[in-house]
């Protein structure tokens, strides 16, 4: 395409200076072969220009396309990095409230079948969440004792930050009575 660009604008050129320098002013036929040179130059640059006109949009159309991959990939790279960032966020609140998970395995076997489970192991994941309960309020109390505040200390404590949340008002909630149950 650019080759035919490149030979239609050398031929309108050509054609344009011919009949100035090659042929002889003193003949009839001077002005009519300089007419039709004349003619066929400026159609020659005419499909040159059309030429790099369609060139020129067929530039544009192929950096819409690579635009358009771009931002594909970006997006894509923005996915998996919020998927990412949002499994790393889960297995930290995981690893900060292991009370809560803890909780949430003795509802699932408690609902699963009440009469089921030997009394050792009630006993036992009792025992573990009394002993959970213990250190946590060991805790409260130290930072306390330290002079830290509520929300700090519940954001220590419990991994949660302040808000309106359920997980904060019940976290609230327990700090009061190891708290109160100091007093």
């Amino acid at each position: 395409m650019q080759l035919k660009l490149f030979v239609l604008s050398a031929s309108s050129v050509v054609l344009w200076l011919t009949p100035l320098a090659a042929l002889d002013k003193k003949l009839d036929t001077h002005k009519a072969l300089q007419g039709v040179s004349l003619c066929a130059a400026i159609a020659c640059a005419v499909s040159a220009g059309n030429i790099a006109r369609q060139l020129a949009d067929e530039g544009e159309i192929e950096e819409l396309k690579l635009r358009a991959i771009k931002a594909d990939v970006e997006d894509e790279i923005g996915t998996s990095v919020y998927i990412a960032q949002q499994k790393r966020q889960q297995e930290a609140e995981q690893i900060l409230n292991p009370r809560e998970a803890l909780e949430r395995a003795l509802a699932l076997t408690y609902d699963d079948d009440e009469r089921s489970e030997p009394e050792p192991q009630k006993q036992l994941a009792e025992n573990d969440a009394e002993r959970t309960l213990n250190e946590r309020a060991e805790r409260v109390l130290s930072l306390k004792a330290k002079g830290w505040g509520k929300a700090k200390t519940i954001r220590e404590v419990w991994g949660i930050n302040k808000g309106g949340s359920q997980k904060y008002k019940d976290a609230e909630t327990e700090y009061h009575r190891i708290i109160d149950g100091e007093g």
